[in-house]
């Protein structure tokens, strides 16, 4: 098992709808075992696995002492009764904003096994279950939020010391120089 380190808002990777797991074997075992170690750290609710770069439909939570995981996930079902509250997410350290969610939700899966898992709760296990299922569908919960407070959080997120703008793709016909792995 390993710590792996978090991507940060502005990874192509956080946009990227994931993939169904198709193969249970021993690296998709050290997928889960990694995930689980990383969201053990103090602090933390929940981790996709492509916060570690990973673009696989798998994610880890961590939440008042239930710790676990589900491959595959899909929201089977969220209440209509809403909690406000502020949301914060490990790929945009240290801004949190105020997010509605669903106060009840459910997410079915799979385990290691392939064997059906149900995952469900209120409150914070709710907020997690959902966060972490749009993580997996490519949408950073910044998305959700009201106009106003997503433009607030826009700009926090460019004024942080963390955020790196994704550089842009080198226009086409551009040869590098030898000393970029271009052609010499």
């Amino acid at each position: 098992m390993t710590m792996r380190p978090i991507v940060r808002f502005g990874d192509p990777v956080l946009v990227t709808p994931t993939t169904p797991v198709t193969r249970f074997d021993k690296h998709t075992r050290a997928l889960v075992d990694d995930l689980l170690e990383t969201v053990e750290a103090p602090g933390r609710a929940g981790l996709a696995a492509n916060q570690i770069g990973v673009g696989l439909r798998v994610f880890s939570y961590n939440v008042e002492g239930r710790i676990g995981y589900v491959i595959n996930p899909r929201i089977a079902e969220l209440s209509e009764e809403v909690q406000e509250g502020d949301e914060g997410c490990l790929s945009v350290p240290r801004l949190w904003y105020p997010a509605t969610r669903a106060e009840y939700a459910v997410v079915t899966g799979v385990d290691l096994r392939n064997e059906p898992v149900t995952v469900e709760g209120t409150g914070l296990m709710a907020r997690c279950l959902q966060h972490e299922t749009d993580h997996l569908d490519g949408m950073v919960y910044i998305e959700r939020l009201d106009p106003q407070t997503r433009k607030r959080a826009l700009r926090d997120i460019r004024r942080s010391d963390w955020f790196m703008p994704a550089e842009p793709p080198e226009p086409a016909g551009v040869q590098l120089p030898s000393a970029f792995g271009g052609a010499s």
